[in-house]
C-alpha cells in the first residue's frame, strides 16, 4: 500500500510569480496518511484530510510539531474535497457525490446524509444552510443542508470543470481546472451568475478565500495568492512551489494549509502583498540600486568621504529586522 507523507511546513511567500523564490521553510512536524490527500478543511485543533480511496482523516493538529491521527470514515467513493461546519464534515465523495458526516466525535466520524451530484463531486464549501459542491463536468451545486439527513440542490452554475470551491459574502470562488479560478455571484442561490475569473498557468484543483485573498492549489505550479477586492478582477500577489500536485487548500489563521498529493499537508503563511516605495527615492543623494534577495543582500558603497551608506531591513509590519552595511549582508 502506498502511504503519503503528512508534512507541516511553514514557509512565507514571494509576491512575484516569474522569479518567485521559497523562503523560511521549516519542517515543523509529521504524520503518515494511508492514501493521496486531495482536500483539506481545519475546524479548531482538527485537520480534517480528504484523502481519496481511504475516506475521511482526522487530524489532532492542536500541536503542529506531533500532529496524529485520531479517527476517520471510510466513505463509499473517492474522498476529493471537505470542508468543515459546525458538527458536520461535508466531503466531495467523487461519483458518490457529497457525504454528511458527523464529527461531534473526532474519533468515531458517522455518515448522517447524502447527495447524488451530476457528475463527480470533486471540492465543497459550506455557508449558511448550503452547501456549494464543484461538480467536475456538472460546474457548481448549490445544495440546501439545512436537514443534513435530507439534502437538496437548489440551484447550479455551469462551469465546465469545476474541481474546487470556497464562498465567502455573496460570492462562490470556483478552482476550474484549466481555466483557472472563476468568481460566482451567489447572492440568489437559485441563479448564480460568472462576475470574474483569473486564468491560472496550471490546473486550478482547490480554493480558499480569507480576507481579500483567494488562495488556489494549482497542480504541479503549487500555491497561488490572488487579491479578490474586486471580484471582477482578480490578480494574483503571491506564489509558493509546493513541489508536488497541489490538490486542495484550507486558511485558518494565519496560515493556509495545502493538500500536496504525495506530500501530504503543508502549512504555510502568506505575509501579504508587499509594500510599495513611493516614486521619488527619500535620499536623493544616493543612487537607487536593486535589491533582489537570495539569501544575502548587497548595499554598495556611498559616494563622498564623509557619508556612510547603511540601512534597516524592516520585516511586512514595519518592524525592524537587522542593521544593513555596506557590503554584503546576511538576510537569509
Amino acid at each position: 500500500m502506498k502511504h503519503v507523507f503528512l508534512a507541516l511546513v511553514a514557509f512565507a511567500l514571494t509576491a512575484t510569480v516569474a522569479q518567485a523564490d521559497s523562503l523560511n521553510v521549516r519542517l515543523v512536524g509529521s504524520c503518515d496518511t494511508p492514501g493521496q490527500a486531495s482536500g483539506v478543511a481545519v475546524s479548531g485543533d482538527y485537520a480534517y484530510v480528504a484523502d481519496c480511496s481511504t475516506g475521511l482523516r482526522v487530524i489532532s493538529v492542536s500541536d503542529p510539531a506531533h500532529p496524529v491521527e485520531v479517527g476517520y470514515y471510510d466513505t463509499p467513493g473517492v474522498a476529493s474535497g471537505v470542508a468543515v461546519a459546525g458538527n458536520y464534515a461535508y466531503v466531495a465523495d467523487g461519483a458518490t457525490g457529497l457525504r454528511i458526516i458527523s464529527v461531534s466525535d473526532p474519533a468515531h466520524p458517522t455518515e448522517v446524509g447524502y447527495y447524488d451530484t451530476l457528475t463527480s463531486a470533486s471540492g465543497v464549501a459550506v455557508a449558511g444552510s448550503y452547501a456549494y459542491v464543484a461538480d467536475a463536468f456538472g460546474g457548481l451545486r448549490i445544495i440546501s443542508v439545512s436537514d443534513p439527513a435530507h439534502p437538496t440542490e437548489v440551484g447550479y452554475c455551469s462551469t465546465y470543470r469545476a474541481y474546487g470551491v470556497a464562498v465567502a459574502g455573496d460570492y462562490a470562488y470556483v478552482a476550474n481546472r484549466d481555466s483557472g479560478l472563476r468568481v460566482i455571484s451567489v447572492s440568489d442561490p437559485a441563479h448564480p451568475v460568472e462576475v470574474g475569473y483569473y486564468n491560472t498557468l496550471g490546473y486550478a484543483e482547490g480554493v480558499a478565500v480569507a480576507g481579500n485573498y483567494a488562495y488556489v492549489a494549482d497542480d504541479f505550479l503549487g500555491l497561488w495568492v490572488i487579491a479578490v477586492s474586486d471580484p471582477a478582477h482578480p490578480v494574483v500577489v503571491g506564489y509558493y512551489g509546493t513541489g508536488d500536485l497541489a490538490c486542495g487548500v484550507a486558511v485558518a489563521g494565519d496560515y493556509a494549509y495545502v493538500a500536496v498529493y504525495t506530500a501530504g499537508l503543508q502549512i504555510c503563511q502568506f505575509y501579504g502583498a508587499g509594500i510599495e516605495e513611493g516614486r521619488q527615492p527619500v535620499a536623493n543623494g544616493l543612487r537607487p540600486t536593486a535589491t533582489v534577495i537570495r539569501g544575502v543582500l548587497f548595499l554598495s558603497e556611498a559616494s563622498g568621504e564623509k557619508r556612510e551608506a547603511r540601512g534597516e531591513l524592516l520585516d511586512i509590519s514595519g518592524r525592524k529586522v537587522l542593521d544593513l552595511r555596506p557590503g554584503a549582508n546576511d538576510v537569509s
